[in-house]
């Protein structure tokens, strides 16, 4: 058995980060980029396609949701904890085109026992908010990196 790799918060946050990018198909096809990730925040972006417009040629609400959702499932993942989503809601504030970069950034509000609370702002890269979105986690069984394995640094 190896002895643990001790490693300050933010550090274990980027490598939950890491493992979690591994297998987070949905995100890496609908091209979000990871910006940052820290022991409760994170910051992903995505450019705007053509193929995420809708009818009125703005991006599509559910993509817009799905990036500050993956901002919040980043955050609040961050401390090797399996976390989930318990419930989440978004205020639309404003359109989002083709061709536009949004950067979605997350931040913890708190945590107690199980549960945490997230608010996420969605916004152009000129910095216009174009939506707000609080999440609300719980935490399920499950690590990202073997417990064994990590130790926060004192």
């Amino acid at each position: 058995m190896s002895e643990a790799k001790a490693m300050t918060p933010d550090e274990l946050a980027k490598a939950c980060a890491d493992s979690m990018w591994a297998d987070d198909s949905a995100s890496q096809a609908l091209g979000f980029e990871i910006e940052e990730v820290t022991a409760g925040r994170a910051r992903l972006s995505m450019t705007v396609r053509e193929d995420m417009l809708n009818g009125q040629r703005i991006c599509h609400g559910g993509f817009i949701f799905t990036l500050a959702d993956s901002a919040f499932a980043f955050a609040c993942n961050s401390y090797n904890q399996f976390v989930v989503a318990q419930h989440c809601a978004i205020s639309f504030i404003a359109p989002a085109y083709e061709d536009d970069r949004l950067i979605a950034t997350a931040k913890e509000v708190t945590r107690y026992g199980r549960s945490g609370i997230y608010d996420i702002s969605v916004a152009r890269e000129d910095g216009a908010v174009i939506a707000e979105f609080r999440g609300q986690s719980r935490s399920v069984k499950g690590t990202h990196l073997p417990e064994d394995e990590v130790a926060l640094k004192a």
